[in-house]
């Protein structure tokens, strides 16, 4: 560890331009920060589709869980009804667990992912 200080500080001297060459850019920070939100928010809540509920009953429960709005609750409900299951949440565990668990008062299907 000390010789590599010494090499380091003997290249800037002998080539002033070297230590310029290794700082970040502020894009590259930018992007190490989305790579920690990534991770910070890694668990996601999926609503999976039922032939038993009604679209009301599972619109209701999604503004319950996730207090959203009508409309945007009325969109995830048709993509669970479309494709299957759907993306309702992402954040940090214990939000995520909330959120599963307001779904699944109604014994709606779900799943969290990380």
């Amino acid at each position: 560890m000390y010789i590599n200080n010494i090499s380091k500080q003997l290249n800037y001297v002998m080539n002033p331009g070297f230590f310029f060459d290794s700082i970040e850019t502020l894009d590259d920070v930018e992007e190490d920060i989305g790579v920690i939100n990534e991770t910070k928010n890694a668990c996601k809540v999926i609503l999976f589709n039922d032939e038993w509920h009604t679209f009301d009953e599972v619109i209701n429960q999604i503004i319950k869980a996730i207090a959203c709005n009508y409309h945007r609750a009325e969109a995830l409900t048709l993509e669970v009804h479309e494709k299957g299951k759907a993306i309702i949440y992402s954040g940090e565990l214990h939000d995520c667990l909330k959120v599963s668990g307001i779904l699944e008062e109604i014994s709606l299907h779900t799943q969290i992912e990380m």
